[in-house]
């Protein structure tokens, strides 16, 4: 048997109006002045306010900041930081999109450590300790809330990671009621995402791919397949948003353990350049990826296709057609969901195709585990597929 580590959020609590009762459930673990890091639209929505009512009647006190940006900067991150410190917070809390969770997770590190950033970029490099820090996603896609990785974008363009069990939160606070009012768009976006996570995970090369996590994204991809499509049209559906919100958790915690490969290599420098969306990013090269993917990898994909998709149970025997009808699937779910399919459908021109596939080749701690390598000629090939 190939050994393993398994390593996942130590505590998590779901349930309708979850976050309504956050000062109850989260008072003892961080402490009586919390760092609390969402963003500016969030914030108009009033989705913190049921959070921030159960902290104050608890009697802890709340520093917010607000300001966390799509694809969050490293002179955010420095900005939370700063106002972590100045007011001596105890612990961290974060409720919003995987970009304030992320900023949430480093915030814990560098107030809790005092650690040089650039020492802790990349794999196992992060040391602490870190805050006290407990997580509530308000989108169903990231699963940044049980997995050990925050993405910054440093500079202009480069997004760079920090993967390090050190950022696991203590607590993970699932609330279905925060994914109520998530426009369809970004339902179906983030929801592609939690896929992309399970698919990547199942068939990762890393050697840390494990039964839980292949166990995981299984469960993960069946909650999804059967929900997506009424939590993107029939929204209000509470039932599907809790669902939706348990699948992209179960996929984090694959990830988290059997790390993502070429799909998100190739989606990163989308969303750094262009600023697509993180989970559109992904459902762009989605199919192309695992067309390429497909000579290595049928096996596996036929695996679980019938997991997402029940009505591949009944297709054409075989790995390699079954294969084929899963992509197809994949392919044909962004369309009835009404998101877009093409690389120049969010405004990527064709000249832009070569520096996506050098920017392509800078994340190597991705592209180590996709089941095919990947040159910077087969990038190039799956933008131009994409485009």
């Amino acid at each position: 048997m190939q050994p393993f580590t398994f390593n996942t959020t130590p505590s998590i609590v779901f349930g309708a109006g979850a976050s309504k009762r956050a000062g109850t459930v989260l008072g003892k673990v961080l402490g009586q002045r919390i760092l609390f890091v969402t963003d500016p639209g969030i914030r108009r929505l009033g989705l913190c306010d049921g959070a921030l009512k159960s902290f104050s009647e608890s009697g802890i006190e709340v520093v917010i900041f607000d300001q966390v940006e799509a694809d969050p900067s490293l002179s955010t991150l420095m900005a939370a930081v700063e106002m972590g410190l100045s007011n001596k917070v105890t612990g961290v809390f974060s409720l919003g999109g995987g970009s304030s969770l992320d900023v949430a997770k480093l915030a814990a590190l560098l107030i809790g450590s005092g650690e040089n950033l650039d020492e802790a970029w990349g794999v196992a490099q992060a040391k602490g300790p870190r805050l006290p820090l407990a997580l509530a996603p308000t989108t169903a896609g990231t699963g940044s809330e049980v997995t050990p990785v925050s993405i910054i974008t440093v500079g202009a363009e480069e997004k760079r990671g920090v993967s390090s069990p050190v950022i696991l939160p203590d607590i993970a606070l699932l609330d279905p009621e925060l994914t109520l009012g998530l426009p369809p768009h970004i339902t179906a976006a983030t929801g592609i995402d939690a896929m992309v996570h399970a698919i990547e995970a199942y068939a990762s090369k890393n050697a840390n791919n494990n039964p839980l996590s292949r166990m995981q994204a299984r469960e993960a991809l069946r909650l999804i397949g059967a929900n997506i499509e009424k939590a993107v049209f029939e929204g209000a559906d509470i039932k599907a948003r809790g669902a939706m919100l348990q699948g992209s958790m179960l996929a984090g915690q694959a990830f988290a353990n059997s790390p993502v490969a070429a799909v998100h290599a190739l989606a990163y420098p989308i969303g750094g350049t262009f600023h697509v969306p993180h989970g559109l990013s992904n459902s762009l090269v989605l199919p192309h990826v695992l067309r390429f993917n497909a000579p290595y990898a049928a096996h596996l994909y036929a695996e679980i296709a019938s997991d997402a998709f029940p009505h591949l149970a009944d297709a054409e025997e075989g790995d390699q057609a079954r294969c084929a009808a899963f992509i197809d699937a994949l392919a044909g779910l962004s369309v009835k969901l009404g998101i877009e399919t093409r690389l120049r459908d969010v405004s990527i021109g064709e000249q832009h195709l070569g520096k996506l596939a050098s920017d392509a080749m800078k994340q190597q701690r991705l592209l180590v585990n996709n089941p095919r390598d990947v040159t910077e000629t087969d990038a190039l090939a799956i933008y131009k597929a994409a485009w």
